[in-house]
């Protein structure tokens, strides 16, 4: 079975990009030297101040996926290659963008986004990880800054469009190569070796992360072997990876060479990665039902042991679940948790299973169960405060969100949550303080102080609520005076 679709581009992302372009025209000419060369014109400061409005716009434009468990999985996979790097200090964000197309792309501040297409199309993890470690070293080699750097020999205009070249052609090729062929040829061709350069580097650091993470090498090159057959049947329908990573058959070949340099060893796919492997397939599929009769007949086909067919199953339960076929998705349900009564992707999808059909007695169940098992999962966390808020339970839903806060930083789903359980239980004065911060993590700092203002302006807040506030207004005003500078 492939999941191998016809490649469709990202959506054009321009707009972001030249968000990301106008601070670096008001500070081209007044960046301080903090030491490495690349510095010279970016600060990792700076850089990371950016990748929060550069994340905050891809959020806007892209479809990026709030599945706990997709995200789970890839961040999993992208911090296990980063702790493998000689740069443990920079901060990364990873993240599925709901694209079949065949594309990955690093931005400032460590921001790292993944098309699903990526994942579908990859024959096994070691492929999969072979494009995060690229992306991962493009970021720990700070290619972005070095770009900077190197446009900044010519005039403040062409830097300015070489550097708008640099960030839309990242995400749309022939946009960028318009945009660059505008700047002049020696700029231009600057810039095209320049490229050429980091590509090689974040191959061949990229292939280290790999091995030392417990990745085949070769899945490098072999991912580049098949990204160049697509290529060869359309140019114009070649995936959007191929003409933002330009592949050689030189560059190819130097991979296969550096790949085989490295010891072979029997490699195997996580669990994790053939299960949500099979969930983005049903959740990029046209229709659950066209799902279904593709996985039936893979599962009928299957050749392999039982063990083989688990992944399938998974699969084909949640597109029974999305075509209401509820007892058809209990008898692989219940096929998965014989295998593995503790699983917790299978404990997740029967819990889904129970609250889609409104029998949140079940749900609970299992819930509690998956809770106690695994009560720091995010993805536990979320579907079950989700359940419970579901049934107007708000202390039960702020318990359990309060309880994860004491060992995981908030992001905007959880904050969301809370706000709601928050607002559930009536509490006006700490769910307006939750939207503040969702505000701020949502890269809209004024709004946030604003909110902060608000609510002392308008409530009656006791002293610690009010220390609280003045604490994080204060900061709230730092990051905001920073973010004006870029601008």
């Amino acid at each position: 079975m492939t999941f191998l679709k016809p490649c469709r581009q990202i959506i054009n992302k321009i707009f972001i990009f030249f968000l990301v372009l106008l601070p670096f025209l008001a500070i081209a000419e007044g960046l301080p030297d903090f030491g490495d060369s690349a510095g010279s014109v970016v600060s990792p400061e700076y850089e990371r101040r950016l990748g929060k409005i550069f994340l905050n716009q891809v959020r806007h434009f892209a479809s990026v996926s709030k599945d706990p468990e997709v995200e789970s999985y890839i961040q999993s996979l992208g911090y296990k290659l980063a702790s493998h790097s000689d740069n443990n200090e920079q901060p990364f964000t990873f993240f599925v963008v709901n694209d079949t197309g065949i594309n990955a792309f690093a931005g400032p501040g460590g921001i790292i986004g993944m098309n699903s297409g990526v994942i579908l199309n990859s024959s096994n993890e070691s492929e999969l990880a072979a494009v995060m470690a690229h992306e991962i070293s493009h970021v720990t080699q700070r290619h972005l800054a070095r770009q900077f750097e190197e446009a900044s020999k010519y005039s403040l205009i062409q830097t300015a469009a070489l550097i708008g070249a640099i960030l839309i052609g990242m995400q749309n090729s022939e946009a960028g190569a318009a945009a660059i062929a505008g700047v002049g040829g020696l700029a231009a061709q600057s810039q095209a070796n320049f490229t050429r350069a980091n590509e090689q580097e974040a191959d061949r650091i990229g292939m280290q992360l790999l091995a030392r993470a417990g990745y085949d090498p070769r899945g490098m090159p072999s991912f580049f072997e098949k990204l160049q057959q697509l290529s060869r049947y359309s140019q114009s329908a070649a995936p959007e990876f191929v003409r933002t990573h330009p592949l050689t058959t030189s560059r190819i070949s130097d991979s296969r060479a550096r790949a085989e340099e490295f010891p072979k060893d029997e490699f195997t796919n996580t669990h994790s990665y053939d299960l949500i492997r099979y969930k983005l397939f049903v959740q990029t599929s046209k229709t659950p039902k066209e799902s279904a009769k593709v996985l039936l007949q893979a599962l009928n086909e299957n050749k392999g042991s039982a063990k083989e067919s688990l992944p399938i199953r998974y699969g084909l339960a949640y597109a029974y679940i999305g075509n209401l076929e509820f007892a058809r998705a209990k008898q692989q349900v219940d096929y998965l948790l014989k295998d593995d009564p503790d699983d917790v992707a299978y404990l997740l999808l029967a819990a889904k299973l129970e609250t889609a059909q409104s029998n949140y007695n079940g749900a609970f169940a299992v819930f509690n169960k998956a809770y106690g098992l695994y009560p720091d999962y995010r993805p536990v966390v979320m579907a079950y405060s989700k359940a419970l808020l579901d049934v107007n339970n708000g202390k039960a839903a702020r318990d359990v969100l309060k309880n994860y806060e004491r060992h995981h930083q908030h992001d905007l789903e959880s904050y969301s949550l809370l706000g709601q359980a928050e607002a559930m239980l009536g509490n006006e004065i700490e769910t307006a303080i939750i939207q503040s911060e969702y505000y701020y993590l949502a890269a809209q700092t004024r709004l946030a102080l604003d909110k902060l203002t608000f609510i002392k302006q308008q409530y009656k807040i006791d002293y610690y609520q009010e220390q609280r506030i003045n604490a994080r207004m204060e900061e709230f005003k730092y990051e905001l005076e920073l973010e004006e500078g870029l601008r």
